[in-house]
């Protein structure tokens, strides 16, 4: 059986150039071997956005006086994955799994009384081995001023996930609505943790930094028989391979995290 797949990551002002990018196939070259851009073509747009994410985030802010300190620190956009597998849309095919999608916009548009305005890109990739659709949004909610006492609207990624199981009630509310519209699925699998995109994950792993030090690093076996020779590179083998344990440590924490 297949399932209903919504998956939620959190960005912020640094991360949306290189999201932006990948989710409109900006880039030249892709590490992820699954995209097969000559099949790029036949990627489309539920909501399509015509600038940067951040750009578009500073006009919502301007239009609907939004409440919003951006820092470096500020979760500013959710993406939602949202998806099943290979199978399920070989089966429905295309024309239902464009319904799909576009049901899958609306569960989003309405959920949390968001509003379709907030949503500042809808992208739906069929380049790679699943269709997947990419659902950028700005998370918008309505609080109480504290010093006036008016309601305002305000950017506040906390607030929208606020709860313990927020991520759970997501899942139970995408899977009604989906089934709600005829679509035979099961609920995704319930999860407490926060499903990471490869750039996130590169991101809070140091990834490329790592990759290029250690790249730099690399040492070149020697032909000779210079006893000093060879005793100065195992000192140097000896450092390398010290570097790649502290660092390996320092990923092992954080991935285990």
């Amino acid at each position: 059986m297949s399932y209903a797949i919504i998956r939620n990551a959190n960005y912020k002002r640094d991360n949306l150039a290189g999201l932006y990018k990948h989710n409109e196939r900006k880039n030249t070259n892709y590490s992820n071997k699954d995209i097969d851009k000559n099949k790029s073509i036949n990627n489309y747009s539920i909501k399509k956005c015509n600038t940067t994410y951040l750009n578009a985030i500073k006009q919502l802010i301007k239009e609907n006086d939004l409440k919003c300190r951006i820092t470096s620190y500020t979760n500013l956009v959710c993406e939602f994955i949202i998806t099943s597998d290979k199978e399920f849309f070989e089966t429905i095919g295309e024309e239902e799994t464009k319904r799909y999608f576009q049901t899958a916009y609306n569960f989003v548009a309405n959920y949390k009384g968001l509003g379709e305005k907030y949503i500042l890109s809808a992208k739906v990739h069929m380049d790679e081995s699943t269709p997947h659709l990419h659902l950028v949004f700005v998370p918008v909610v309505q609080k109480l001023d504290k010093k006036s006492g008016n309601k305002i609207n305000k950017i506040a990624c906390s607030e929208y996930w606020k709860g313990k199981d927020s991520y759970k009630k997501l899942q139970d509310n995408f899977y009604q609505y989906i089934t709600n519209n005829g679509f035979n699925l099961e609920r995704g699998k319930a999860s407490n943790v926060e499903h990471l995109s490869t750039e996130k994950l590169k991101q809070i792993t140091n990834y490329d930094n790592i990759k290029y030090e250690l790249i730099q690093e690399q040492i070149k076996p020697i032909e000779t028989q210079n006893t000093s020779l060879i005793i100065q590179q195992n000192k140097e083998l000896i450092k390398y391979t010290n570097k790649l344990k502290v660092q390996l440590s320092k990923l092992y924490t954080t991935i285990n995290k």
